[in-house]
């Protein structure tokens, strides 16, 4: 509540107002507590007068109680008792609701909250995927080869699309960018299939949150942006990763504005252990570079959870704004963990702030904020004030109005996949593949030529044989014919001339040897001859 342009918190024990300073808010803080002791109404009262000074607020809904800070309060009998406890209806105290916007990264109780991966980066993305030191390293590598490639990451497919590339490829991708084992490739898609199934398949999309949007006012109200976290809280890693890379985006987005009167906006992060449970040590150092800066641009964090050993000691040091409800003590750990507690504030005289700390009831605390001078404010015993608003949850039917009544539903409630890595690779592969079916038919259609080419080179080698062959015979048929004609003839005409010959011969002889019985012996002698 405010009161005189201050965050009126509570009363100590003496009646007197305890106040944080808007100038010192952005210093950042913390608000711890067990179960049960009231962390939920302090962190109401705190976005209620951050959002009565115009300052917009981020809150996480973890159990569903939150978003009934749209709806006003309820006048019971036991409120009608804080307040005049208090003396708050002589300071303008009055029942009333907030500008809530809700969100959900399922869809489902608020509007989608989506990012992409490209902007969530391969230091938190592999935080999600829970992957060891060299498949961190590898997937830093597959964000680099999309980025100098201009492959746009923005779902998980795109980011299973661009490692099945990379594998298959990395071969010509190790001489620049280092080895890349396939099976370390392998188990990286798994993790990524594996977070699908817990919706980061809708998680990871556009249209992607612009945090500038966050940044509004509702009638010189700041807007009080509320992301529903029942689902979201049983994936520890989502969800503390999910809200580390919100407040990277204000720290990356907004300009430097040094000390404002008031800040730019206020980022509540509930069930802080999540952030640092398992963080490796590159992002417990980027968590602690962030804390430490982003306050210069105007932004103020406030870290939610049961005890301060929850947060290193790095960020808890930057935390000037204390608020420490009950804490239970059954063990000697639990005991050493009061006394560090303790051990951070500011001694107060009066009272011992470690068995304080164990004695408190609900809506106690013992606070510490920043006071003028930036000097942490001695310790001091207090009972938080009432929330204006209600202090319970909200029926379906109302959350339902408020997401379909906040202008950024229309903006947001819509999905579009646009050219990516998945469809660019997509047409690559098919133009691959393309390429490789022509080359197979023009393959096919060279070894069909060339084998009718052989083909036609066999069957005119064959008929020119064969031609050979019958030219030879037709030769040879030819030479035959002649020689026997030849014989034939001459074997005729032989005889003749034998007979002619022989019978003039014999005639002669016969004459010569005296007579007509000489010549007739003669004849018969060379006619047996020329026979035949």
């Amino acid at each position: 509540m405010l009161k005189d342009g201050k965050i009126w918190m509570a009363n100590n024990d003496k009646g007197e107002n305890i106040f944080i300073l808007p100038k010192m808010a952005n210093r950042h803080g913390l608000v711890a507590g067990a179960t049960g002791t009231g962390k939920t109404i302090t962190l109401k009262v705190m976005a209620e007068s951050f959002s009565d000074m115009g300052v917009p607020v981020f809150m996480a809904d973890v159990k569903g109680d939150i978003a009934g800070m749209m709806c006003p309060g309820v006048n019971t009998e036991d409120m009608q008792k804080r307040i005049q406890k208090f003396g708050l209806a002589e300071a303008g105290f009055e029942y009333k609701g907030y500008p809530v916007t809700i969100w959900d990264i399922f869809g489902k109780k608020g509007i989608p909250l989506r990012t992409t991966v490209s902007e969530i980066g391969p230091l938190l993305m592999a935080r999600i995927l829970e992957l060891n030191d060299l498949q961190s390293a590898i997937l830093n590598i597959v964000y680099k080869i999309a980025d100098d490639n201009q492959l746009l990451l923005i779902d998980t497919k795109d980011l299973k699309a661009m490692l099945n590339f990379v594998n298959e490829n990395r071969i010509k991708f190790e001489a620049e960018y280092g080895k890349m084992s396939p099976a370390s490739i392998t188990a990286i898609i798994r993790a990524i299939v594996a977070l699908e199934t817990q919706g980061a398949d809708v998680f990871f999309g556009e249209p992607a949150l612009s945090i500038s949007d966050w940044l509004t006012q509702d009638c010189g109200r700041g807007m009080i942006n509320i992301l529903d976290s029942e689902i979201l809280i049983n994936n520890g890693k989502l969800y503390s990763t999910f809200l580390l890379w919100m407040m990277s985006e204000l720290f990356e987005t907004l300009p430097e504005v040094g000390d404002l009167p008031k800040p730019k906006m206020v980022f509540f992060f509930d069930e802080a252990h999540l952030l640092f449970n398992g963080a490796s040590k590159a992002l417990l150092e980027k968590i602690e570079q962030v804390v430490k800066l982003i306050r210069s641009k105007g932004v103020g964090i406030y870290f939610c959870t049961q005890s301060p050993k929850d947060i290193p000691d790095g960020v808890l040091a930057q935390l000037g704004n204390k608020v420490q409800h009950a804490l239970r003590a059954y063990t000697p750990a639990d005991q050493r963990a009061v006394k560090a507690a303790a051990a951070s504030y500011r001694p107060n005289p009066a009272f011992d702030t470690a068995s304080t700390i164990m004695e408190l009831g609900t809506g106690k605390a013992v606070v510490s904020f920043l006071e003028e001078s930036g000097i942490p404010g001695m310790v001091q015993k207090v009972s938080i004030l009432p929330p204006q608003c209600s202090m319970g949850s909200v029926s379906d039917a109302q959350r339902d109005q408020a997401i379909k009544a906040s202008l950024l539903y229309s903006k947001y409630s819509g999905f579009f996949d646009r050219d990516s890595a998945y469809e660019f690779l997509q047409r690559q592969q098919q133009v691959m593949a393309k390429e490789a079916e022509e080359a197979k038919a023009a393959a096919e259609q060279a070894r069909i030529a060339e084998k009718e080419a052989k083909e036609a080179a066999l069957a005119k080698e064959k008929a020119e044989k064969e031609a050979a062959r019958e030219a030879e015979r037709a030769e040879a048929e030819k030479n035959r014919m002649i020689k026997s004609v030849g014989g034939s003839v001459l074997g005729t005409v032989g005889r003749q001339v034998g007979r002619t010959l022989g019978g003039s011969v014999a005639g002669n002889v016969g004459k010569t040897v005296g007579g007509s019985l000489g010549a007739s012996l003669i004849r018969g002698i060379f006619g047996t001859f020329f026979k035949g």
